[in-house]
């Protein structure tokens, strides 16, 4: 396909949504509320998969309130890829910071089919080497948090902000551990309770919803604690962190991975600043931040930090594929849908349903939303400007109390 021709179908999607017309037709009385399997095969087809997307039997939604979803949640992010900056400023950052709960909810609300559906259940990236394929580097950063928590069987380990539940069942497989795992969205839950069961895990592994900011659980419950690519959604990290201090045992370990600005990125750069806002606006973030501030705040939260650096430090050496790769996609029947071109149809598929009014009003927005970010990724790993790895292990201090003032200022 020519480069122009290309621009055509990018620039009028109903040149390629009318190419699968005949199939959406086909599918209207088969997938109007698409019941769902939950046995992680329920995407597998290339052709009914996306039926399912926002439009199955399982979404907590009302079809009439994904409208109002998406445009609140838009709301939250006023200017974004119109004007650089327009959502670095303190008072837009401080819109997110207030009404985090609302923004992260809308976002795995609308999300979260789309990522299975192009990402499978663990939604999160990893360093990959060259001879490895995608879901064997997503496992390995998963088995990598394991290892060095010493997880092992009858061990307690808590999730925060498990998404769902995709790391958790691959770890508790791989430890033996019993996993328990928060997110505040309920469809998640919901999905990921029915994965449990699907796969006979539910006796080791739970997810509850709730808050990470303010965890449910009582004081000293869990042997150990993670995070993966998670906690870039608090509006306060020392509060997020010195929660999950307060329900680990004594000298117990946190471990994760964060997404942070590297020293790489200049905010004076306005391409820089460009990137940042794409990705904030596109993955529903209150505001990046820098490695620095990730290691001040587990301190101050009551961890001492064992180790901590850039899982994605060799993200261009010869022996490893970048991270974003798998955003580039590549001419595969297991990388076809996250190619651009993969993307484009499957935009215009959303399109088409929603035109159809099988896929609920504003499905298409959160398609070009997630499109345009994957861009912004991209851009990021290239500059090495932005790692969504940035590992880091701490031990629960000895005599730790709750802190008594938290550092409640918006983060920078």
């Amino acid at each position: 396909m020519s480069k122009s021709l290309f621009k055509v179908a990018e620039e009028n999607p109903a040149l390629v949504g009318f190419g699968v017309l005949a199939t959406a037709v086909g599918g209207i009385l088969v997938f109007r509320k698409a019941e769902m399997k939950r046995n992680s095969h329920d995407y597998d087809s290339q052709l009914t998969g996306g039926f399912k997307i926002l439009n199955n039997q399982d979404h907590t939604l009302k079809t009439n309130e994904f409208g109002t979803s998406i445009s609140d949640y838009e709301g939250m992010f006023a200017g974004a890829r119109e004007k650089t900056g327009a959502i670095t400023n303190e008072e837009s950052v401080a819109v997110r910071t207030e009404r985090y709960a609302a923004m992260i909810n809308h976002f795995y609300n609308l999300v979260t089919d789309f990522y299975e559906w192009g990402w499978c259940q663990s939604f999160h990236f990893g360093p990959r080497f060259h001879d490895e394929t995608f879901l064997e580097s997503i496992k390995r950063a998963e088995y990598h948090l394991c290892s060095r928590l010493g997880m092992k069987p009858g061990m307690k380990a808590l999730d925060v902000g498990c998404g769902v539940g995709g790391p958790m069942r691959n770890m508790a497989v791989f430890s033996g551990s019993n996993i328990e795992g928060i997110t505040i969205n309920e469809y998640q839950v919901k999905i990921g309770n029915k994965y449990n069961e699907q796969h006979s895990l539910q006796d080791l592994c739970k997810l509850t919803k709730g808050d990470f900011q303010n965890l449910p659980w009582p004081d000293e419950h869990f042997d150990v604690a993670y995070e993966i690519e998670a906690t870039c959604h608090s509006p306060n990290r020392v509060q997020t962190f010195a929660g999950v201090a307060r329900v680990l045992k004594p000298g117990a370990l946190f471990a994760g991975y964060e997404w942070v600005m590297t020293k790489n990125y200049d905010p004076n750069n306005k391409d820089h600043v460009r990137i940042k806002e794409g990705i904030e606006v596109g993955n529903g973030l209150p505001t990046l931040v820098g490695p620095a501030h990730v290691i001040d705040s587990m301190e101050k939260a009551g961890f001492e930090v064992l180790d901590h650096y850039d899982a994605n430090r060799g993200v261009h050496a010869k022996n490893e594929l970048p991270w974003y790769e798998t955003l580039n996609g590549k001419m595969s029947i297991t990388g076809f849908r996250m190619t651009h071109l993969g993307r484009l149809i499957t935009h215009s598929m959303v399109w088409t349903l929603e035109l159809l009014r099988i896929a609920p009003e504003g499905t298409t927005k959160v398609s070009a939303l997630l499109n345009a970010t994957a861009i912004d990724l991209c851009d990021g790993g290239k500059l090495e400007i932005f790692t969504p790895s940035y590992f880091f292990i701490g031990r629960k201090k000895a005599h730790w109390k709750f802190p008594t003032k938290l550092d409640r200022s918006t983060e920078k």
